[in-house]
């Protein structure tokens, strides 16, 4: 339907549509409108909008229709964007897309007498572009580094060209006149793009090659993740109880050997040093009563 036709339908049928003021038609599919169609329309929307109380239903309205016949414009914004490796799912671009071009519409002026479409791609793909740059990251990192990243991968693949290897951080350095440090923050923040995964195959082992079909071993680095050691936390107490062990005597030092050294009973320690097992008993629980209260007392 032109937009010739779809005004003369509009006014031939005042009781069966609605019309806002008797300026504005009521467009009932504003997506399926010709792009020529849609542009008049949008001159004229624009013209009623800012003449309107905002907040108002007929001001809801024009925008709302507004943005309707607009939509197209995101989708073209869209497209360089599609399926791009690491981004947002299309839908979520379409989405964003969306958002900047209401800003578009509630900042353009048709006092200015340019075309919408100048202001409103610019906005759309802006959004667009924000959008990634704040989602695409698997780790968070300040704009400018972002930024950067993309500045040493251009530079790295024009000199890996000229110079038939890979360049150098000073050399990388020189040529973006750029300080060595400042290129070494840009290569460590870009290793934050993207992840890998703990389960990733490694040494040469693919992700449809099954593990252990290739003659070398394969593994993950989950792999070469060494696991927690129990025995990590008596360290700390065993080096505290060194030197009090020191200072015990030589029959409380024999012992405690014997008991916790060579797991002997304290009858079997009592035949070997000449003591009861009676007597065992009391001087050992003395010495470990003595010893955790000095621990303690040192914590």
């Amino acid at each position: 339907m032109t937009f010739t036709a779809m005004t003369e339908a509009t006014t031939e049928a005042k009781t069966e549509q609605t019309t806002y003021d008797g300026a504005l038609p009521e467009v009932p599919c504003p997506r399926e409108l010709a792009p020529h169609d849609a542009r008049e329309l949008t001159r004229v929307f624009f013209a009623r909008l800012r003449s309107l109380e905002e907040g108002t239903r007929e001001y809801q309205y024009v925008r709302n229709t507004l943005i309707e016949m607009n939509i197209s414009l995101v989708h073209f914004a869209a497209r360089p964007f599609r399926d791009r490796a690491g981004g947002p799912e299309h839908e979520d671009v379409i989405q964003v897309g969306t958002i900047g071009l209401i800003k578009a519409i509630d900042r353009y002026d048709p006092a200015r007498n340019t075309q919408f479409t100048t202001l409103a791609l610019p906005y759309i793909t802006g959004e667009i572009k924000r959008h990634f740059r704040d989602t695409s990251w698997a780790v968070r990192v300040p704009r400018r580094l972002q930024e950067l990243r993309l500045v040493l991968a251009k530079a790295t693949e024009q000199l890996t060209t000229l110079l038939d290897r890979a360049p150098t951080q000073a050399e990388l350095a020189e040529h973006l006149d750029l300080s060595e440090d400042e290129v070494r923050q840009g290569l460590v923040a870009a290793q934050g793009y993207t992840t890998q995964s703990l389960y990733a195959p490694q040494d040469g082992e693919t992700a449809s090659e099954p593990r252990g079909s290739s003659s070398q071993p394969s593994y993950t680095l989950a792999d070469t993740i060494g696991g927690e050691d129990p025995a990590l936390e008596s360290v700390e107490d065993r080096h505290a109880l060194a030197p009090l062990l020191a200072e015990l005597d030589e029959r409380s030092t024999r012992i405690l050997e014997l008991r916790f050294g060579q797991e002997m009973t304290q009858a079997e320690i009592g035949a070997e040093i000449g003591l009861s097992q009676m007597h065992v008993s009391r001087l050992l629980n003395r010495t470990l009563a003595d010893l955790r209260e000095q621990l303690l007392r040192e914590d």
